[in-house]
């Protein structure tokens, strides 16, 4: 399994959390779910650093040379990723949790809950 790890500085953008967000809410997470051999990807920020991100895990053997969804949030942001990188996976757990999908994260709170 490989991770892939992109990550943002804001600083040079007129992109912010809360307007990625709203990216994320209104379109950027749906053409993801059809990617085949993508296992996961979460979406991550850092306020204080001012620093938008995602994760990805793959398969070994994914295809990552197949078409992929536009990446918008560049096209966004104004820029490429500040920092990307891909490794490999040494282990994997997933601890217990409340298994409930609905919890989506940050993007998907209302506006009034989102910090």
């Amino acid at each position: 399994m490989k991770a892939a790890v992109s990550w943002w500085d804001l600083s040079g953008s007129d992109q912010t959390i809360d307007s990625l967000r709203v990216y994320l809410r209104d379109e950027g997470v749906d053409p993801w779910t059809e990617v085949r051999g993508m296992r996961l990807k979460f979406w991550i920020s850092d306020r204080q650093q001012n620093r938008w991100g995602a994760v990805m895990l793959w398969d070994s053997d994914a295809d990552l040379t197949q078409p992929m969804p536009p990446n918008r949030a560049t096209e966004l942001i104004g820029y490429p990723p500040t920092d990307r990188m891909m490794t490999d996976v040494e282990a994997i757990v997933e601890g217990i949790h409340s298994g409930v999908t609905s919890e989506r994260g940050l993007a998907f709170e209302t506006a009034g809950n989102a910090s």
